[in-house]
């Protein structure tokens, strides 16, 4: 009986030391399939089994049962990260768990765009078909409450770039990266600016900075035209931008800025009224955040279009009626002939 315990004993030691090898080798083998890539989203609290059985579900030819063992004996299974995983053919069992221990998940990406209105980015951010859409349905002072901002009014808060997120990410976690990066690089601009500007804060400079980025269309041309309307502020001149007319006319503007709406007064009309508009028009980026901040010492207080993306500058009116003269009424009668 005794003899008989120790031989079933060395069997089921033989016989467990033949399954590990074979789980062993077959963590290492190659998983081949047809097609493309299959996706698989791993969602926060989903357990080893379940999730092995999930990625066998999904496509992936691996055999769930012994996923799961392989995530008990070879790979840590209990360090899963949740995310959105891709598996491409050739893959194997460890390495669908090791790139899921890691956090090796699929990224998306959103792009915000230097000279974008706060409606655009909402826009772009309830268009995106991987984003979770928490911000949906909330009020401006709402999505600021729920990602931790102290601005109550959103518009040039977030710094344009291109954000990249794992699907299933919130549009609110977007939202809150975007924030925190413009509020570092206009602290950043703000303790490296000129001495001596015209503005009483930092949101000042970033209002201005808006307004520039709307305006300029050479780079060459930024640092000159943020000196035009920084000594218009020097100068208690009203800074008479366009786009600060048109982002107060809102959905109202349809595309042609005429004369009675520059008569019109309101908050962000800069020919009726002196100084800045109440809050940024758009999304300003580094280089209009660093021109606002620096911008060229000149004497200008003018500048036209050439109609070539850059601009003419003019220290004086009959200046500056010259050129408009030159660059944009002979393009009109061109235009007519």
């Amino acid at each position: 009986m005794t003899r008989l315990l120790f031989r079933l004993v060395l069997l089921c030691i033989a016989a467990i030391a033949v399954l590990a090898g074979a789980v062993a080798w077959y963590a290492r083998q190659p998983l081949i399939w047809q097609g493309e890539a299959v996706e698989y989203a791993l969602l926060p609290g989903t357990g080893l089994r379940q999730a092995a059985h999930q990625i066998e579900t999904a496509g992936v030819p691996v055999n769930g049962w012994l996923l799961g063992w392989i995530g008990r004996f070879v790979v840590d299974g209990r360090r899963l990260q949740a995310g959105s995983y891709v598996f491409a053919s050739g893959v194997t069992p460890v390495g669908v768990l090791e790139k899921m221990t890691r956090g090796d998940v699929s990224m998306r990406e959103v792009r915000f765009i230097e000279g974008w209105t706060w409606r655009q980015m909402r826009a772009a951010l309830a268009a995106h078909p991987d984003l979770k859409q928490d911000a949906a349905g909330l009020a401006d002072a709402e999505v600021m409450a729920r990602i931790g901002a102290e601005p109550t009014i959103p518009e040039g808060w977030f710094f344009p770039d291109t954000y990249l997120f794992a699907s299933g990410d919130s549009d609110l976690s977007i939202l809150k990266r975007a924030h925190h990066a413009m509020r570092k690089e206009l602290d950043r601009a703000w303790a490296a600016r000129s001495p001596d500007l015209p503005y009483a804060s930092s949101y000042e400079a970033l209002v201005l900075a808006s307004i520039i980025e709307k305006e300029t269309g050479s780079a060459a041309d930024r640092d000159k035209v943020a000196s035009v309307f920084v000594n218009r502020l020097r100068a208690g001149m009203p800074l008479q931008t366009d786009p600060s007319v048109i982002y107060g006319l809102g959905e109202r503007f349809d595309g042609n800025l005429t004369r009675a709406h520059l008569q019109t007064d309101g908050p962000y009309n800069s020919y009726l009224r002196r100084g800045l508009p109440p809050t940024p028009i758009a999304a300003a980026g580094r280089a209009s955040l660093e021109a606002a901040l620096n911008p060229a010492v000149t004497r200008y207080y003018y500048f036209v279009a050439r109609g070539d993306g850059s601009s003419a500058f003019s220290q004086t009116l009959a200046e500056h009626n010259s050129a408009v003269d030159r660059y944009q009424r002979r393009s009109v009668r061109s235009s007519r002939k």
